[in-house]
């Protein structure tokens, strides 16, 4: 059975997400700091895709609140055309709004140090990022490639 990839896409630290076997949940699963250098970031990527039996990658896109696109998002863009060149995994792209505002809701109360928060926010963000995904393929399945 195999597994759906999210990410949240930073600058330079990326937060990750995987959904169970089945495609019913969304876990946490760590940040990956991104290199220099293309080549360990493509193994990385193929590494954790074969080990995790990932079928798709679910990428966090940062659009503005009236739903325009900015510099981010054209970075997050730039990212996914490469990420899907890399794995030859299926990249899609998915409105990222408002989940980091979750993720710091999820993390009210967290006694870390203002790093490890950062992890854990990113970390959280992806694993929002996905839950909102597999909720909507329970409900419409592969039509939401299209309308997303």
């Amino acid at each position: 059975m195999s597994r759906i990839l999210a990410i949240d896409y930073g600058d330079s630290q990326i937060g990750l997400a995987l959904s169970d076997p089945l495609k019913i949940t969304a876990q946490p699963f760590g940040i990956y700091k991104l290199k220099e250098n293309e080549a360990e970031n493509k193994d990385f990527f193929l590494s954790l895709i074969k080990e995790k039996e990932i079928e798709e990658i679910v990428l966090g896109y940062p659009l503005r609140m009236d739903g325009s696109q900015g510099r981010r998002a054209e970075l997050t863009k730039k990212f996914a055309r490469w990420l899907e060149e890399a794995t030859r995994v299926k990249v899609v792209l998915w409105d990222e709004r408002l989940t980091t505002r979750q993720a710091l809701k999820r993390l009210e109360g967290f006694k870390g140090s203002f790093k490890e928060k950062k992890q854990k926010e990113d970390q959280q963000a992806a694993a929002i990022i996905l839950e909102a995904y597999l909720e909507k393929l329970r409900h419409h399945g592969d039509k939401i490639a299209e309308d997303n």
